[in-house]
């Protein structure tokens, strides 16, 4: 049976997440199932533990019993004041894909998998190598760079924004209203500026619903005009706008951006500190590239944890997680359990399996944008392959913070200078 972890294990410490992987070690060995003191959050760290959760949506279901606990996990008289506000201004997000189970999950998946797949991916490939490398033209001159605005930023808002029928010119405007969302789901917010976050994602919401009604008059084919116009099999409807606004938010801009935008800026720190395997990239990217972007993504998850739900009693590693508790899925400690990866702690490209990693989830609630993502990645080191001799952090410039979050892993900026490579 598990023992209890030591109380000093905070996930909800600022200073904690800015490296947690130690405390990741200390669950996975002292309390592979860990109950968070004062809450109802189970959080599960093994990568057996993890696996077992997401392929069992039976006893670990996406859908919360209380719509007020999907508002908010940690506080339920917050949720219903959060609800209030969306109702009274604007739209009340659905449920997202992510928080459905089956069969509910599945008919509304299977209008996304029509959305993104692969031959509509292919299509957008070559936009995602062409901008990768405008992005990099239009600062490769001046040898240095904030990273993560110039260029990890840019690169999927631009992509999903352009699919979404988002104009150019509004993109940052967008970019604020993501970052909105972002901070809302932190559960690192004082509750007035939780509210003030659900306040900036209605501006989106009133953003966005001209061009849901315009493209239900006159369909285009474009990537929102499926979601907004799709029957689903089974409901004999398309999303409603309630839905709409949850899927804008949650699985195209958030999912299709922030966390591609986390990866890319992790990808460039682990290159600058690991000068041996930058070398290696650079010899032969063909050989290692793929090998490169899975372990980005296996040592700095931009997705840390997400959330399953309990409906009854049930029982893991010994421990026995009420009915009406919250799971808290820790890809992040999965994704270095060394019962599963050996030397996890190590960036290594002949990682056999490497893509056996857990970043991108796992069973039928496996992350619909995964492929997409992967092209943004490959596109954007390739670019970095082809334009930089070297990178360094830019002395005194970068403290190397991330933002407060109990979800996601995301670095604030990184500032580099680099040697351009003659062309």
């Amino acid at each position: 049976m598990a023992t209890t972890a030591p109380p000093q294990i905070n996930l909800f410490d600022p200073a904690l997440q800015q490296c947690p992987y130690d405390a990741y070690r200390k669950l996975r060995d002292e309390a592979p199932v860990y109950n968070i003191p004062g809450t109802q959050i189970y959080v599960v760290s093994r990568y057996d533990h993890v696996r077992e959760v997401l392929m069992d949506p039976v006893r670990f279901p996406s859908t919360a019993l209380s719509e007020l606990m999907r508002a908010s996990p940690v506080d339920m008289e917050r949720g219903r004041k959060v609800a209030e506000r969306f109702r009274e201004k604007g739209w009340l997000p659905a449920p997202t894909l992510a928080g459905r189970d089956d069969p509910n999950h599945k008919q509304m998946r299977a209008m996304f998998n029509e959305a993104f797949k692969p031959s509509r991916i292919k299509e957008i490939d070559p936009r995602v190598e062409t901008l990768a490398y405008e992005l990099i033209d239009e600062f490769v001159d001046e040898g240095r760079c904030d990273w993560v605005r110039q260029f990890c930023v840019p690169l999927p808002l631009f992509i999903i924004g352009e699919q979404m029928g988002a104009k150019r010119e509004d993109m940052w405007r967008i970019k604020g209203w993501t970052d909105a969302f972002f901070h809302r789901i932190s559960l690192m917010l004082p509750e007035d500026k939780h509210l003030e976050m659900v306040d900036r994602e209605i501006e989106a919401q009133h953003y966005f619903q001209p061009i849901f009604e315009r493209l239900r008059e006159e369909p285009d084919g474009s990537l929102i005009s499926v979601l907004v116009n799709t029957v689903i099999e089974g409901w004999g409807r398309p999303l409603n706008d309630e839905e709409l606004h949850a899927e804008m938010m949650a699985d195209t801009f958030v999912g299709g951006s922030e966390t591609t935008t986390n990866a890319l800026a992790a990808g460039m720190k682990l290159l600058i500190e690991n000068k041996d395997v930058w070398a290696k990239l650079k010899a032969d990217p063909d050989k290692y590239m793929r090998n490169f972007v899975e372990e980005v993504l296996r040592l700095e998850s931009p997705v840390q944890s997400l959330m399953r739900f309990t409906h009854k009693d049930v029982e893991l590693d010994g421990v026995t997680i009420p009915a009406g508790s919250v799971v808290n899925v820790r890809y992040g400690a999965a994704n270095r359990d060394e019962r599963f990866f050996e030397c996890p702690e190590k960036l290594d490209l002949d990682r056999p399996k490497a893509g056996a990693h857990m970043a991108f989830g796992s069973g039928t609630h496996h992350c619909l944008g995964a492929p997409l993502a992967r092209r943004e990645l490959t596109w954007g080191f390739q670019a970095v392959v082809d334009r930089f001799e070297e990178m360094e952090f830019a002395e005194g410039e970068n403290d190397f913070s991330y933002h407060p979050h109990f979800l996601l892993r995301s670095l604030k900026q990184l500032n580099i200078t680099f040697q351009p490579r003659k062309r």
